[in-house]
């Protein structure tokens, strides 16, 4: 079982580190607004980063942003620096779970994954970089097994939704789940929305090292996952979608990867029947279709040559037709935003035999929430921090690299995410 406790050397039960960063930010703010979920109705935690004045600043924000002015005092700042492994080593020893906002993970998440490991602490990211998350997965689950340390990547907007998503859908459908296609649409108000350009970033980063990820993938060694009942068909690159009523193209983040390694993980441990899976994002009218593929193939040329990879990250409002901006959105931006994955079951109903014939039942599953990279996000992270200090019987038997579904499928995460606004539910 994991060690969750405090003690005397390790008095923290968290530690926020990137606190300053742009998304670290809004999950110091949700760590404020939870502490009362912690062990014995307490959590003790505190921020960390490269620059005391700013983590002071951050602060002093939450303190003003949620009306907690104690909280300019009574939370501990720790300065560590990912170039700095002395100060890391120093950080992970003071917390039980570090909470890691610190991206593009590809460049910065290792040694954070490293000193986490070697000094017992757990550690959860939000990344939604498949090449850094699996590459953790290789290099790192031997070594935290050993050290009963949880590794769990993809705790955010990435992937959260899509992995327990497809949990769920299964958890709900009476009988044998087959496979799933899951459909995402952002809602904004009248105020617009926009991403941080960080999350830019890892998309440019991650397209230039496309093939680098392919060779990663080889050394696994991994066996074609079995599949129960008809090959799900891919779609075509850009569609119509009769499910949500407008254009659609298939979801270039990291959701259907981390849903494939969970199902691989939960058929290994469980013994549970594979879910196929294919991810789609709707874009709307014929007038975005112009606009993607526009930005689509400027992307995909400018993200072969490094040349071109500096005007995308120098300019990523111009490239991206306003989606991405180094100034992130506002929060009056954030608070009208929103997000909507529709899943769309099929399978065999009890007492059906998945090898013979064609699917006989279907399901339909939601998962709604909040504008989906900072304010949704930072619920997700903190709820699976909460998670693992206070039901950790429930968590994998050994330490390792997990997805969140492999990680949590035998907790309530699901029902603490419900209480808090991002909500699983059958149509």
């Amino acid at each position: 079982m994991a060690h969750v406790e405090t003690t005397s050397s390790r008095p923290y039960h968290l530690v926020i580190f990137g606190a300053s960063g742009f998304t670290g930010q809004f999950v110091v703010e949700e760590v404020a607004r939870t502490v009362s979920e912690g062990p014995k109705g307490n959590l003790k935690w505190a921020v960390a980063g490269r620059s005391k004045q700013k983590l002071e600043k951050v602060l002093e924000q939450a303190a003003g942003v949620l009306s907690k002015p104690e909280l300019r005092t009574e939370v501990d700042m720790i300065v560590a620096d990912v170039g700095a492994p002395d100060s890391l080593a120093a950080m992970c020893k003071q917390a039980v779970i570090v909470l890691n906002c610190v991206g593009p993970y590809r460049f910065f998440g290792e040694p954070v994954v490293k000193a986490c490991v070697e000094n017992g602490a757990h550690h959860i990211d939000i990344s939604g970089e498949p090449q850094f998350l699996e590459g953790i997965q290789l290099n790192y689950n031997s070594r935290a097994a050993d050290k009963g340390v949880y590794i769990i990547g993809s705790c955010g907007f990435d992937s959260i939704p899509a992995d327990l998503g497809v949990l769920y859908t299964r958890d709900q459908f009476k009988g044998t789940l087959t496979a799933v296609e899951s459909f995402l649409t952002l809602g904004a108000g009248s105020e617009g929305g926009c991403l941080h350009d960080g999350t830019w970033q890892s998309a440019v980063y991650g397209l230039a090292d496309h093939q680098k990820l392919q060779s990663l993938r080889r050394k696994f060694n991994y066996k074609p996952l079995p599949t129960a009942g008809p090959k799900l068909k891919r779609r075509g690159a850009i569609f119509f979608s009769n499910e949500i009523q407008q254009y659609t193209v298939p979801f270039m983040g990291s959701d259907a990867a981390v849903v494939k390694r969970s199902q691989r993980f939960l058929m290994e441990e469980q013994q549970a029947t594979p879910v196929q899976y294919g991810a789609y994002a709707g874009i709307g009218g014929l007038g975005n279709v112009i606009k993607l593929m526009i930005a689509g193939m400027m992307f995909w040329f400018l993200a072969k040559f490094s040349f071109g990879r500096n005007l995308l990250i120098k300019y990523p409002e111009f490239f991206s037709f306003g989606l991405f901006s180094k100034a992130g959105p506002s929060r009056e931006q954030m608070e009208t935003s929103s997000f909507q994955f529709a899943f769309f079951g099929e399978g065999y109903t009890e007492g059906q035999d998945p090898s013979q014939g064609k699917p006989n039942a279907k399901i339909r599953t939601l998962v709604r929430g909040p504008e989906c990279a900072y304010v949704a996000t930072p619920i997700a992270m903190v709820q699976v921090a909460l998670t693992i200090l206070t039901e950790s019987a429930a968590l994998p038997k050994t330490g390792g690299v997990y997805t969140p579904a492999g990680a949590f499928a035998k907790t309530t995460l699901i029902d603490r995410l419900n209480k808090h606004g991002v909500q699983f539910s059958v149509i």
